[in-house]
């Protein structure tokens, strides 16, 4: 079976014109199948800003009313997307800028309006997240971007998906990505990078050079149960290792600006299934 990559980068990246500049050099050196999924950083925020439209957060989750989705779309699927595929062009990487909509790849729901829990109390009334998007298994149409990938393209994924009934939505990069490597497992080894700003789980969160470089189910546990995995990390392995059990090879966490790495031991931490 080949094998495919798909690499999330969060706005620590895409805010740093020279950090996006060296992962896209080195994305496009990386050799065989891969994918590539963004958020949109602070430049949406700034823009809205501009334009006078405020950005509104509910413990930490973004609204997108009618007028931040008009924003988030011209940004993540507009400069966003077409700056990263043009750098990636000069790298000789035949990139293809891709918003869910484009070729129906990404299908979504909108989000139901729900209750919002803070250290496990409900907040009150529940939050209408406006024009959200919600995936499901059956949300990714991989045997399109199969016919891509074979084609020799790079699909560059913006967070923006839509309902199939005209409606274009705001959707989660990193849920993006996990939907994507899940559903193309079935046709590629695939394994799925994401790329934020810690060098991977740490085993002392102020230590950047304590990575813990390979972490299985029962470790896993071991480390929560010790405290040294916690808080907002807790999630984000919970989903990796679900994404592992649906057929994944591997997740590995790590810096962006070490994605030269990605092949050898040096880079991240890597979440196996066993």
């Amino acid at each position: 079976m080949k094998s495919l990559k798909v690499i999330k980068i969060g706005g620590n990246v895409i805010d740093n014109p020279d950090s996006l500049q060296q992962f896209i050099a080195d994305f496009a050196m990386l050799q065989g199948h891969k994918i590539l999924v963004h958020g949109g950083g602070k430049i949406a925020t700034k823009i809205a800003e501009d334009l006078g439209i405020k950005s509104k957060m509910v413990e930490g989750r973004r609204i997108t009313d009618g007028e931040s989705l008009k924003v988030v779309t011209m940004v993540y699927a507009g400069l966003i997307n077409k700056n990263i595929v043009a750098g990636l062009q000069s790298e000789n990487c035949n990139a293809i800028g891709l918003s869910g909509a484009d070729g129906n790849m990404i299908r979504a729901t909108r989000r139901l309006p729900q209750k919002v829990l803070s250290s496990g109390e409900d907040l009150g009334e529940a939050v209408d997240y406006g024009f959200v998007g919600d995936l499901d298994e059956s949300s990714i149409d991989r045997r399109g971007l199969y016919k891509l990938l074979e084609a020799g393209f790079t699909p560059v994924f913006s967070a923006i998906t839509h309902d199939g009934k005209g409606q274009l939505l705001n959707t989660n990069a990193d849920t993006i990505a996990s939907a994507i490597s899940i559903a193309m497992s079935k046709e590629y080894e695939t394994s799925l990078i994401f790329c934020f700003e810690k060098a991977g789980v740490l085993m002392d969160i102020e230590d950047e050079g304590s990575v813990i470089r390979s972490i299985d189910p029962h470790y896993y546990n071991e480390l929560k149960r010790q405290g040294i995995i916690n808080d907002g990390m807790i999630p984000k392995l919970d989903n990796a290792f679900e994404a592992i059990n649906k057929g994944l090879k591997e997740v590995c966490i790590g810096k962006a600006d070490a994605l030269a790495n990605l092949n050898n031991e040096n880079f991240g931490t890597r979440l196996i299934s066993r």
